[in-house]
């Protein structure tokens, strides 16, 4: 049998297959750390099937690492609840991070102000299409950018230096600190 015809033909296999490889190497080198043709390599596909998946190197870390796109399920259900649901599922998603989450990445990469900037970049624009699905109002992209701004904070402080009482407080406690937090810059 010829080695085209042992080829599949199985796109979301190898989508897949692209994905775990990239939240590996995400997870082991870092945003800036990996490379497409590493998560390439690692996949067993060509640096051009994983540019053909996904358009860049963000687009490939955000759909490889839970994050910003869990947003979307926190967002349904309108206006009622909505701060307590993103609180819950931020400290939630951010208590189980295995490295790879796209917050702390993001505040790891500060140093390195242009990969910071483009994944913060990367990341608000995923935010608020998300977050337009419910909110309404001229200001809406200054409240996302604010939401934004909190949960990098709480971030830094809890799980990137895990040090003082931010840190300290148990995840159930921190969530309706949090939801009313949000609530001030979401209405």
């Amino acid at each position: 049998m010829s080695q085209a015809a042992r080829r599949t033909r199985d796109p979301e296999a190898k989508r897949a297959a692209i994905l775990t490889a990239a939240r590996e190497e995400f997870a082991e080198h870092g945003f800036a750390g990996a490379t497409i043709r590493a998560i390439a390599r690692r996949a067993g596909v060509t640096h051009g099937l994983v540019m053909l998946h996904f358009a860049s190197k963000e687009q490939l870390f955000l759909a490889a690492v839970p994050g910003t796109r869990d947003l979307t399920g926190s967002v349904e259900g309108g206006l009622d609840g909505l701060p307590e649901r993103i609180a819950a599922a931020f400290v939630g998603r951010m208590e189980s991070a295995d490295g790879a989450e796209p917050f702390i990445a993001l505040v790891r990469s500060a140093g390195d102000q242009e990969t910071a900037r483009t994944l913060l970049r990367a990341m608000a624009q995923e935010s608020l299409a998300a977050y337009r699905e419910v909110l309404t109002g001229p200001d809406v992209e200054e409240r996302v950018e604010l939401v934004g701004s909190l949960l990098i904070g709480i971030t830094f402080s809890r799980y990137v230096t895990g040090d003082g009482a931010l840190a300290a407080m148990p995840a159930d406690r921190l969530v309706p600190y949090l939801a009313r937090a949000l609530s001030a810059y979401l209405f």
